[in-house]
């Protein structure tokens, strides 16, 4: 069990962050004075060239003195938008068109890494107007200042070079503690089918056809670590399902869902069709593509899961495994109505939902729609699951026949 007085001081700490935010109002300030020395600089280059005054030197010195403002400021810009977002709070930006590409994955690493390389970049331009005014600049401020710029280059290749595998060990690290006591569960190989090994309901997996969604480029470093620690049972893209089989399918929500959006929304995705029509596939999926934006993922069968909450409540420390799942922004529950559970398993079921209402994203697939989950979970908080799941939820219905019975009937039949 938690003790009171430490939550109450984890969370009194973690309200200090908000000391910060003044500093980003601050920075906002220094931005303002940054577009004033802008057009003021402007202004004297127009009447310098209108008067007949401005040398090319000069022109070119002047041009360069903006460019050095407009990428001051637009490290000002990364720092107040990218610090306060991984630092102070969550920017409610999804959807908006002009929502920045890094925004959604943005993390300290992230962070680092372009401010050095914006960095770099400001002091190429402070080089290239020494080198432009040669004769008026001294040798000695020359050698420093090519030496002061390396520098910042070796700096940002250090920094560059550190991040990736820091952030991947990171992930291999977290990826390898929930296996450390009981009530973890490991997952077969990737290289067993998914339908075979469980239950003897296979879930869909289809061939490769027309892509349903725009594919996306292949992921780094990073998103690999995040897709190796996310236990899927096989690497499914959403551009490989054939979106032309089930009878039924909202083609436009996946693509919406494949941006990975939902997860910052900490919204939840409930997948509900007869058994071989997609399900596990657009699960699997969309959690690669979660991945590839910078979120952690878990993947794990309804009973897998069962399996592991029941080994936490009887080693008492069921709370602890709740707190563990919260560094997860996606849990997928796969094949939810395949096994039933008893009163006692539908409580943990309703325990791991409500624990992530309005703080964290599901992603569920089930054979049987919501309103018939009493069938599934033999108790009284059943109601109340479906209720939290379903409340911020995209419910995704496919109809249609088994994809794997249609191709064993037309082989047989060839």
């Amino acid at each position: 069990m938690r003790n009171p007085t430490t939550t109450t001081l984890g969370y009194a700490l973690f309200a200090t962050r908000w000391l910060q935010a003044p500093l980003y109002f601050g920075l906002v300030a220094a931005q303002g004075v940054y577009v004033y020395k802008f057009f003021k600089e402007l202004w004297t280059l127009i009447l310098m060239c209108v008067s007949g005054h401005a040398s090319e030197t000069y022109v070119m010195l002047a041009v360069l003195k903006l460019v050095d403002v407009v990428m001051i400021a637009n490290l000002l810009i990364m720092v107040i938008v990218g610090g306060y977002e991984t630092f102070v709070s969550r920017i409610g930006l999804q959807g908006h068109r002009d929502q920045p590409e890094w925004l959604s994955h943005v993390n300290s690493n992230v962070l680092k890494v372009k401010l050095a390389t914006a960095i770099v970049g400001i002091s190429s331009v402070h080089l290239l107007q020494m080198f432009v005014d040669v004769h008026h600049t001294s040798r000695h401020a020359l050698l420093w200042g090519t030496v002061i710029h390396m520098a910042f280059i070796v700096s940002a290749a250090i920094l560059a070079y550190m991040s990736g595998p820091m952030a991947a060990h990171g992930d291999r690290g977290h990826a390898e503690r929930p296996q450390a006591g009981p009530g973890r569960v490991t997952p077969p190989p990737a290289e067993q089918d998914h339908g075979d090994r469980r239950h003897g309901k296979p879930e869909q997996q289809a061939p490769a056809t027309t892509p349903a969604v725009p594919r996306q480029p292949a992921p780094d470093a990073d998103a690999e670590a995040r897709i190796r620690a996310a236990r899927f049972p096989a690497r499914k893209l959403l551009e490989d399902f054939d979106h032309q089989h089930p009878r039924g399918f909202d083609r436009e929500t996946v693509d919406r869902l494949g941006k990975a959006e939902f997860v910052a929304a900490r919204r939840n995705v409930v997948l509900v069709g007869p058994t071989g029509t997609g399900k596990t596939h657009l699960a699997i999926g969309l959690g690669l593509r979660v991945c590839q934006a910078g979120h952690r993922v878990l993947f794990a069968t309804a009973a897998e899961w069962a399996a592991r909450l029941c080994d936490a409540r009887a080693a008492g420390r069921l709370d602890a495994e709740l707190a563990a799942l919260d560094e997860y922004p996606l849990l997928i529950v796969d094949e939810v109505g395949y096994t039933p559970f008893d009163a006692a398993t539908a409580g943990l079921f309703f325990r791991l939902v409500a624990h992530r209402y309005e703080r964290a994203s599901l992603i569920v697939t089930s054979e049987r729609p919501l309103g018939r989950w009493d069938e599934v979970f033999g108790g009284a908080s059943t109601a109340a699951m479906v209720d939290r799941l379903a409340h911020h939820a995209d419910v995704v219905r496919l109809d249609g026949d088994s994809y794997r019975t249609r191709r064993a009937t037309s082989a047989w039949a060839d």
